[in-house]
């Protein structure tokens, strides 16, 4: 999940002097100087998580905002969703795809309105999103990279008392809807939605405002913050992906198990989304491996690059891997030949030479718990 050997100089989120005042612990992630955890260290960050509220920066992401004549449809020919169908202010989750359905990046797409839309793009593939989009939409599109914003996720499940307390009308939000609220004097925009498989909340703050804002909600007794690593093993436990490790451009939907997220509407081959072909050829016949869980029968975590084995053949490989501090176990996500991946067959995870047996399972490992 952390970058080794960072070769450029590393950006810093507006909140990088807050976290060095709370303890961070900072590494390289996505070309980001980013806390990776704090004092209390991961497991407890994630505890806090999942019997509280933990409070996370994500202002390495970006927030951009879409607007323009015959956008919808633009964005159609891109991404395989019904954008001119969709509920204005409910959050839809989606795709970059290329013509072969692999995915450039994952995405959550908020329409706004007929002309309008907010997308959340992941650190590493900023730039490469943004140039994109401003190659293929129309030239009547503003794109609008929100740097005046900073992006936090507020999550657990006393997320919604510590909001609630400031702006009471945040109990109406449902999951994947968007609002606003006031937090201090400011008023915010939020949506209900994360990236830990739990209720939460993720916020755009004004960044001129934003440390004032996060020592608002850290003033609350309900509140820590926590770091990367604890957002990792939130969200390995939950079963979602990790653009760059469980979903690149060599990973179609199907592949991912992300079907779900391909509306019906948009699964024929002549949806007109880039890739539309063979993600129908995939609904239909299947497709060629299939993203799984992983238990190793041991103690010991199997890691990203695990080459996974069954009597010496090569089926597939890990792309997730490290430890459950719900289950108090290790846990893996990866990717098997179709024909293998069944549940309860057990392949070895290799490396360098070292064989750990794993029991292939459903997803994700903890259930979700999402507020409807």
């Amino acid at each position: 999940m952390i970058d080794e050997l960072p070769t450029n100089p590393l950006r810093r989120t507006v909140l990088h002097e807050l976290h060095r005042r709370h303890g961070g612990r900072f590494g390289a992630f996505a070309g980001w100087d980013m806390p990776i955890r704090y004092a209390a260290g991961p497991v407890a960050e994630h505890q806090q998580c999942r019997a509280s509220a933990a409070l996370f920066d994500v202002s390495h992401m970006t927030v951009v905002d879409l607007r323009g004549p015959g956008l919808l449809a633009a964005l159609e020919q891109l991404m395989p969703a019904d954008l001119r169908a969709a509920v204005p202010g409910r959050l839809v989750y989606s795709f970059l795809t290329d013509d072969d359905g692999g995915i450039l990046d994952d995405l959550m797409v908020c329409k706004r309105d007929a002309d309008a839309v907010r997308i959340v793009l992941n650190a590493a593939t900023t730039v490469a999103d943004l140039a994109y989009l401003t190659e293929r939409l129309p030239v009547t599109c503003a794109i609008d990279a929100r740097r005046d914003l900073a992006l936090v996720a507020l999550q657990g499940p006393r997320a919604e008392e510590v909001l609630a307390g400031f702006d009471p009308s945040v109990r109406g939000l449902t999951f994947l809807h968007e609002g606003r609220i006031d937090l201090g004097d400011h008023p915010v925009e939020l949506s209900r939605s994360g990236y830990t498989g739990g209720d939460g909340f993720e916020l755009a703050l004004p960044a001129s405002a934003a440390p004032e804002l996060v020592e608002l909600l850290l003033g609350r007794p309900e509140v820590d913050l926590a770091g990367l690593a604890a957002r990792d093993s939130l969200r390995l436990e939950a079963g979602l992906c990790l653009y760059g490790h469980d979903l690149d451009p060599t990973t179609t939907p199907i592949e991912a198990g992300l079907q779900w997220a391909v509306p019906r509407s948009r699964r024929g081959a002549d949806a007109g989304s880039r890739g539309a072909a063979t993600i129908a050829r995939q609904l239909l016949e299947g497709p060629p491996r299939r993203r799984v869980g992983l238990k190793p029968v041991g103690r010991r975590p199997v890691r990203e690059g695990a080459v996974l084995r069954l009597d010496g053949a090569e089926l597939g490989s890990v792309t997730s891997g490290g430890y459950s501090p719900v289950l108090a176990a290790p846990v893996a996500m990866g990717y098997v030949a179709a024909a293998h991946a069944q549940p309860d067959a057990v392949l070895e995870a290799v490396t360098d030479d070292r064989a750990e047996p794993c029991r292939i399972v459903p997803l994700p490992f903890v259930a979700k718990d999402y507020h409807r």
